[in-house]
């Protein structure tokens, strides 16, 4: 068979320009060159429905050990006692948790996506938004910080079956002590989706929502820094209150509804290339450099905003406390879509994102979203961090200026080189 070269040399170019530019993007990491590799195995070949020991298929003796190992070393990172790493995705991931613990038409409360929520925690246009009645909270206008009062009081009237935290633009921890007692006063579970700072909670540097969650989910890419996929986990496993029992009348646990809601609730066979590499990610987590890289991550994150705040940004709830910042441009007349489109054009990657309380389409938006796990991860500390905001700021006031924008590609290209991407690939 004839090799696809234009595929291949697409895939080059990628690496081009992955390799040129400054990545900003909070939800993009470079994942290992032994988790790349792993993706692309013979595992992708088979089909193995089911769970290790439990399969639909025949021939499934090797890919259940490397499952197994998949899901031993992620409770290892996060001391849990129950593990899913079958979700093709973190919304997959999401939606299997929601099928697992409510009916269509069920009531729950999530952070709205304009206020830095995700599309899977209850938006119109998303399954979760049609499959059940989404109910919100948001954040306080003067602040930027999560409104608890608001969740609390939405929650007392409503009495969602669910509450979800966690968000996909918002930097700042969470108080996931207070949410488990508001959803304790009215009976509901709750759904901590950490799929921006996993790595951070990994290592201790952000609040534990294990042991106040029921469910936790995530994805592994970004600050996880493996394939992309997603997780469903549990410190303590529990007898579910459904009163759903086994043919031998005993109670099932809430992780065997899991393993159900996931397979065949959601999803067919399972991607075990991915779950291989899924599982050297996880190896990776557990390591002494990984400790190291999320503690630069944060590090780093504090730099950059602390760099904005000197050139007069506005960052949402005045800096960060996780791997990103959401930054409203209104007070430089710019507008998301437009630093956006014209940082994309100096080689430096970020992504417009609404802003609360924006006051334009989320086609356009008001603010732009930067993160640091990909360019913590291609070796730069908290000095660079003011080169990188200084490089941003260059081009957003002299945002019409094709010149200075040349320039600043230009610079940005040579820059990076300091900050090899992958040199075994030549």
């Amino acid at each position: 068979m004839q090799k696809d070269t234009q595929v291949f040399n697409l895939i080059h170019q990628e690496l081009e320009r992955q390799r040129n530019g400054i990545e900003l993007i909070a939800s993009e990491n470079f994942a290992s060159l032994q988790v790349i590799q792993a993706m692309g195995n013979v595992m992708t070949n088979k089909y193995a429905e089911g769970y290790p020991g439990r399969r639909y298929y025949g021939g499934c003796e090797i890919v259940d050990q490397t499952e197994q190992l998949a899901i031993d070393r992620i409770k290892k990172v996060f001391n849990c006692e129950y593990a899913n790493v079958q979700p093709h995705s973190g919304a997959q991931a999401n939606a299997s948790v929601l099928l697992c613990v409510l009916k269509p038409g069920d009531k729950i409360l999530g952070l709205d996506l304009s206020m830095g929520g995700h599309l899977t925690h209850g938006s119109p246009v998303n399954f979760s938004g049609k499959l059940y009645q989404p109910l919100f909270y948001g954040v306080k206008k003067e602040s930027g910080l999560v409104d608890y009062d608001q969740m609390e009081a939405v929650a007392n009237k409503e009495k969602p079956k669910l509450i979800i935290c966690g968000a996909s633009a918002y930097s700042r921890d969470w108080d996931y002590k207070r949410i488990r007692a508001i959803a304790d006063s009215i009976g509901a579970f709750i759904m901590a989706d950490i799929a921006h700072p996993a790595g951070l909670i990994a290592k201790n540097l952000l609040n534990d929502p294990f042991d106040h969650c029921h469910f936790v989910t995530s994805t592994t890419h970004k600050t996880l820094r493996g394939p992309r996929g997603g997780i469903i986990l549990m410190r303590r496993d529990f007898e579910n209150p459904f009163g759903i029992k086994d043919p031998k009348g005993n109670t099932r646990m809430m992780s065997h509804l899991m393993d159900m809601a996931v397979f065949p609730g959601t999803q067919g066979g399972p991607l075990e290339h991915i779950i291989a590499s899924k599982a050297i990610a996880f190896g990776e987590l557990l390591s002494d450099e990984y400790t190291l890289y999320a503690k630069q991550v944060q590090s780093n994150a504090q730099a950059m905003a602390k760099a904005f705040v000197s050139r007069d940004y506005n960052i949402i709830s005045g800096g960060t406390d996780n791997h990103l910042m959401l930054i409203d441009l209104r007070n430089k007349n710019i507008t998301g879509k437009k630093a956006q489109e014209t940082l994309d054009k100096a080689h430096i990657t970020l992504n417009k994102n609404a802003v609360p309380f924006d006051d334009k389409s989320p086609f356009v938006t008001s603010g732009i979203r930067v993160g640091v796990p990909a360019v913590t991860t291609r070796g730069l500390k908290e000095s660079q961090m003011e080169t990188v905001v200084s490089l941003i700021d260059k081009v957003l006031m002299n945002i019409d200026d094709e010149k200075t924008i040349t320039a600043v590609s230009k610079e940005v290209k040579e820059w990076m080189q300091q900050f090899p991407l992958y040199p075994e690939l030549a």
